[in-house]
């Protein structure tokens, strides 16, 4: 099969010029970004198209032109594409699921020690020039990471990349995922109300789906232990958004890290940015150097492989 590809919004992965998309096919062409308006035109003639994040409506698809083969999602998650009308036209949909297992799952933990030693306060103070955490005894909480129970939500790629960096850090782990699993070392699987009661810190890893939109809810937040930290470096609309604002502000829960929001880039005014206890990072998890040059390779390596006819990471 000819492998005639074109990306659409390049600048999502190659926003400082430092990745190469040459070598993903034999003929590429990169566009930095493509509007609705502009996504018809520019795929006319070509085999494959490379999305990341981008939304591929139904109504697109379904006037694609029929050279159209592969989509592939330039990432994990794929909730962008319209799957039943790429199926309903022949479209294979692939996606890149494990470039960013680590990456991500030190984020985690960037915003975890952040949170448990009160960083983003300490940080504020400096900046407004109060020094009284240097010349009196620290003035904010400060907590250990060992000992204290963490809640695993989804226990995929990046969920076990979590889990072991917990175990590295001492800590208890308690999982939850949709199919029941047995117990094993240094993890038990409990029911996600029995995570959410009992964990320290509860971090989400888990696919957005119409079944786990909005998982963390008010009733969920309000099962949570008023000492407990609250992570997302999923997809920002596993979380009820204005929920948890109020949670936040009323302290119902000590904090949150976030570097996915249900709105990206958030609103102005969004009240998460000036919470002081919440420390946001701009949906960066991914985004280290090396992390995404693996995924243009991983992604150069799905579009020789359907080539070959032996798709992988396919979607539908």
């Amino acid at each position: 099969m000819k492998d005639k590809t074109v990306v659409l919004n390049a600048d999502r992965i190659n926003y400082d010029g430092k990745i190469d998309f040459s070598h993903i096919a034999s003929q590429v062409t990169v566009y930095g970004a493509t509007d609705e308006g502009q996504l018809l035109e520019r795929i006319q003639g070509y085999d494959i198209v490379v999305t990341k994040e981008m939304p591929v409506s139904a109504e697109s698809i379904r006037r694609f032109p029929d050279s159209v083969k592969l989509l592939c999602e330039a990432g994990t998650g794929y909730n962008n594409i319209d799957l039943a009308a790429a199926k309903a036209r022949g479209i294979t949909v692939c996606n890149i699921p494990a470039y960013s297992t680590q990456r991500v799952a030190h984020t985690v933990f960037l915003l975890l020690l952040n949170l448990f030693s009160s960083m983003q306060k300490q940080q504020a103070m400096l900046c407004r020039g109060d020094h009284s955490n240097f010349e009196q005894f620290l003035q904010v909480d400060h907590l250990e990471l060992n000992g204290k129970i963490l809640g695993v939500v989804g226990a995929g790629h990046i969920g076990r990349a979590v889990i072991r960096l917990a175990h590295a850090f001492d800590m208890e782990v308690l999982a939850y995922t949709r199919t029941p699993r047995p117990d094993e070392e240094g993890v038990r699987y409990v029911p996600l109300d029995t995570l959410l009661q009992e964990s320290d810190a509860v971090t989400l890893h888990c696919p957005l789906t119409e079944q786990t939109r909005h998982l963390i809810d008010e009733t969920a937040l309000a099962k949570m232990k008023p000492t407990a930290f609250l992570i997302n470096t999923s997809r920002g609309a596993l979380i009820d958004e204005p929920a948890l604002i109020r949670a936040l502000a009323a302290r119902q829960i000590a904090g949150a890290g976030l570097d996915v929001l249900e709105q990206e880039p958030p609103r102005p005014d969004n009240p998460l940015y000036t919470l002081d206890n919440v420390v946001l990072t701009p949906h960066m998890g991914w985004k280290g150097l090396e992390t995404r040059q693996r995924l243009v390779d991983l992604l150069g390596e799905n579009i020789a492989a359907f080539c070959r006819g032996e798709p992988r990471n396919v979607i539908v």
